[in-house]
Formats: structure tokens, C-alpha cells, sequence
């Protein structure tokens, strides 16, 4: 599972090196894996997303939710190779899903938007890969304890920190 997870974080960073770099907030990226098929070892990208990819001061795991909700059955239906006379049903894909982000889920918005890690929560995710902690530069963050609260499997990958903390603060002054 190690490798297929730091594949998927790999692919979570290409995501956050999209991401416009501002000063004052994070270039994250996440991807949203299901097995494929159902119940299977493999995963597979259901969506994903980029910090400010979709207008709304929009954040990454925000946008490949809202990118999965965007897909149709057929489209669903692809991603799993299953009997085609069964409907596959989102929710059902994102209760077995696993979420890579490069940053931990937010807990708290400055913006007064949702937080992220609710957003997971409510979509009732199963799991939670995440590159690096949120630093302290904006806001303390409890988006991975939210989450373990929840039931949440929350897993914090090895090896990938520094790189997904570089990509996180691209854009912000150094001192």
C-alpha cells in the first residue's frame, strides 16, 4: 500500500504545482483514489484538484469533491468495472475512497467558506493521505484530528514532506 500511496501523493503534487501562487494561502493539491474494482487492492483517480482551480477562493480537496460530483453515471460507470445493468452511485465510490492531499485539511477558513475537513467528513471518505501538516502561517490547524474524530482513517506519509511544504508556500516570502 506504501507505494501506491506515495504514487497518488506523487500525482497530488503535480495537482499543487498547478495552483497560482499567492502569499497569502497554501498551493495544495489532492487526489480522490477508489479501488477498482470494488472491494479490490488498486486504486484509481476519481477526481482531482488544486487550490483556486474552481472560482470561490476555492480550496484542492473542495474542488475534486466538487469535480466528482460534477461526473456522470456513465462516467462513474467507467471507473468501475462492474456488471453495466448496475448503477454505481457516488456516494457509495466516496465511502470506499481515499483521499491524497499535500497538505493537511483545513480546519478553520479564514474566508468563512467550509472548512475542508468537514467537507471529507460529510462526504463520508474512508480514508485520508496527507504529505505534510498544515503550518501555523494563517491559522492552527485540526483538520487530521477532525477527521481521526470522525472515523476517518488518517494516514501521514514519509518522504514527501519537504517537497509538499515547498509546493505549499511557493509565491509566499522567505525570511
Amino acid at each position: 500500500m506504501f507505494d501506491q500511496d506515495c504514487e497518488f501523493l506523487r500525482l497530488a503534487l503535480v495537482e499543487a504545482e498547478k495552483c497560482a501562487a499567492v502569499p497569502t494561502a497554501f498551493s495544495v493539491g489532492c487526489v480522490i483514489a477508489i479501488p477498482s474494482p470494488p472491494g479490490g487492492e488498486s486504486l484509481v483517480a476519481l477526481s482531482t484538484g488544486y487550490s483556486r482551480e474552481l472560482p470561490g477562493n476555492t480550496h484542492a480537496e473542495a474542488n475534486a469533491l466538487e469535480k466528482a460530483r460534477s461526473l456522470s453515471s456513465s462516467e462513474l460507470q467507467s471507473l468501475i468495472p462492474s456488471d453495466p445493468s448496475n448503477s454505481v452511485e457516488l456516494s457509495d465510490l466516496l465511502a470506499t475512497a481515499t483521499v491524497y492531499t499535500t497538505l493537511e485539511p483545513c480546519s478553520v477558513r479564514t474566508s468563512g467558506l467550509a472548512p475542508c475537513a468537514d467537507a471529507l467528513i460529510a462526504a463520508k471518505i474512508k480514508r485520508c493521505v496527507i504529505g505534510v501538516g498544515e503550518p501555523d502561517d494563517f491559522v492552527k490547524c485540526e483538520g487530521a484530528q477532525k477527521l481521526k474524530d470522525a472515523g476517518v482513517e488518517v494516514v501521514w506519509l514519509s518522504g514527501l514532506e519537504e517537497e509538499c511544504l515547498k509546493v505549499a508556500r511557493k509565491g509566499h516570502e522567505t525570511s
